[in-house]
């Protein structure tokens, strides 16, 4: 039987794309666990950040000059923070679809998403990323490094409406956005051959499979890294 503490709901919203809800329950240590709820799916939690944290580290580690940096998904704000203990970064663009989320950021309702909110090489936006990549939208490119964090891959989306994001014509506005010699970088749950194929047609890109550790199990994910060509 599940003995773990039932989690609570601090606050939650009812948007156009279902209902989104931040809620906490006790760490088996003593502390507090923050969880994200979108579209009544488990997302993320401030349990275990080791995806997030290895998302960050590789792509930065692989674009020589992250001087701008563009997240999308705010999500808990664990990529971003991760991002911003790289001192070569001067300015984050963070895109995030649900303005309730933002709001939520911004009122500090949970410790991470309040420090990226408020630090003053962050700038959070409430919008559509896909209007973003496209130039039709601000915050306005180029970036030297993009990160598409919105989902976990083509074949995990939070929202359906999120496939258009992998279409070839999307990904090759997306890689319009970088910064010559810099990195767009995609998240994924498990190897994409055909989100590999896409990339692999616009420019040279890199499938890194990291192997995660969550509570005992032992996961494999992908992350897809496309330079843009100098």
């Amino acid at each position: 039987m599940d003995d773990s503490p039932a989690a609570e709901t601090i606050v939650s919203a009812t948007t156009p794309r279902g209902e989104i809800a931040l809620r906490e329950r006790a760490d088996p240590d003593g502390g507090v666990v923050h969880e994200l709820i979108i579209a009544g799916t488990f997302a993320v939690d401030s349990l275990d950040t080791s995806t997030e944290a290895r998302l960050a580290e590789e792509s930065l580690s692989r674009t020589a000059a992250p001087e701008r940096v563009l997240v999308a998904g705010l999500g808990l704000g664990f990529t971003t923070w991760q991002v911003l203990k790289d001192k070569r970064v001067r300015h984050v663009d963070v895109v995030e679809i649900e303005a309730d989320l933002v709001q939520w950021a911004r009122l500090g309702l949970a410790p991470t998403l309040g420090l990226v909110a408020r630090h003053p090489r962050v700038g959070v936006h409430a919008g559509d990323v896909a209007g973003v990549l496209r130039g039709e939208a601000t915050p306005v490119g180029p970036w030297d490094l993009v990160l598409l964090d919105v989902d976990n891959g083509p074949s995990f989306l939070l929202h359906e409406g999120n496939e258009r994001l992998y279409r070839p014509e999307a990904l090759a506005a997306a890689l319009a956005q970088v910064s010559p010699g810099g990195t767009l970088a995609i998240w994924a749950a498990q190897r994409e051959p055909e989100l590999l194929t896409s990339l692999e047609r616009l420019a040279p890109t890199e499938e890194v499979v990291l192997e995660v550790e969550r509570q005992g199990r032992r996961l494999e994910y992908a992350l897809y890294l496309t330079s843009a060509l100098p």
